[in-house]
C-alpha cells in the first residue's frame, strides 16, 4: 500500500488517461458508425476502429500537441522568466545554472544518479535527457499524425472519387495544419494561463501554487 500511495499521482493520471482513450475509442466508434449507416455504409467493430486511421490520427495529433506543449515550456523556461510566477526561475538566474547549482560532476552527492557524476557525452546527454525525450515523442508523434492522417485523407478523397495524394502534399495541406494548429494554439493559451494566473491566484497545498500567503511578487517560489 506505501508503494501505491508513494505513486498515486502518477497511477492515477494513468488510470484516467487509459479510461479517457478507451471512452475516446468508443465514442469515436460509435460516431464513426453513424456517419457509415448515413452514407450507406457497414457499421464496424470497437477493436476495427482502435487500429483504424480515423481513430490514430486524433490521437496522434492531441499527444503531439501535448508533447510539444512541454517540450517549449522546458526549454523556453531555461532562459526566459515571468516575475511573480511559481513555474519561472527568479529574474537574474536565467541559464543553464552552474555544475554547483545544478549538482553535477565533482559537485554530486553520493545518492546523485550515476551520470550526474559522469563526465563527457554521457553527462550532456543526461543533463538535456527530459528535453530530448518530451522533443522524441513530439516528433514521433507528429510523424504517426500525418502518416495516419494521410491513410484517412486519402480514404475520403477515395469515396469522393478524388486521386490519393502524397505524403508531403498532405503535410503541406490546410487539412493538416489545421488540425495541428487548433491543437497547438489551446495548449500554448494553457501554458500562458497557467503561468500569469499563478502569480495572483492560489491553490493551498498545491506544489504548483505559491503559498496562500506569499506575494504576487514572489518567483520561483511553490506551496
Amino acid at each position: 500500500m506505501s508503494r501505491i500511495k508513494d505513486n498515486a499521482l502518477s497511477v492515477t493520471f494513468l488510470t484516467l488517461f487509459l479510461i479517457c482513450l478507451a471512452g475516446q475509442g468508443l465514442a469515436g466508434m460509435l460516431h464513426y458508425n453513424e456517419r457509415q449507416l448515413v452514407d450507406g455504409g457497414q457499421a464496424i467493430s470497437y477493436l476495427e476502429y482502435v487500429t483504424s486511421s480515423s481513430f490514430a490520427v486524433d490521437v496522434a495529433e492531441n499527444w503531439q500537441s501535448e508533447y510539444l506543449q512541454f517540450l517549449l515550456f522546458i526549454m523556453l523556461t531555461i532562459w526566459m522568466v515571468q516575475r511573480g510566477s511559481p513555474e519561472s526561475k527568479e529574474p537574474g538566474k536565467e541559464g543553464a545554472e552552474s555544475d554547483e547549482e545544478q549538482q553535477i560532476g565533482r559537485h554530486a552527492s553520493a545518492d546523485s544518479p550515476a551520470w550526474a557524476r559522469a563526465k563527457g557525452w554521457r553527462l550532456r546527454l543526461y543533463s538535456n535527457s527530459l528535453g530530448l525525450a518530451m522533443g522524441t515523442v513530439f516528433l514521433l508523434s507528429w510523424l504517426a499524425q500525418s502518416v495516419a492522417g494521410l491513410a484517412s485523407y486519402n480514404s475520403e478523397r477515395l469515396t469522393d472519387l478524388r486521386d490519393p495524394i502524397g505524403w508531403s502534399s498532405y503535410v503541406t495541406s490546410p487539412e493538416f495544419w489545421d488540425r495541428s494548429l487548433q491543437n497547438w494554439q489551446s495548449e500554448l493559451l494553457a501554458v500562458l494561463s497557467m503561468v500569469v494566473l499563478s502569480i495572483y491566484l492560489r491553490q493551498r497545498g498545491s506544489p504548483e501554487s505559491k503559498p496562500v500567503g506569499a506575494a504576487h511578487s514572489a518567483t520561483g517560489v511553490e506551496g
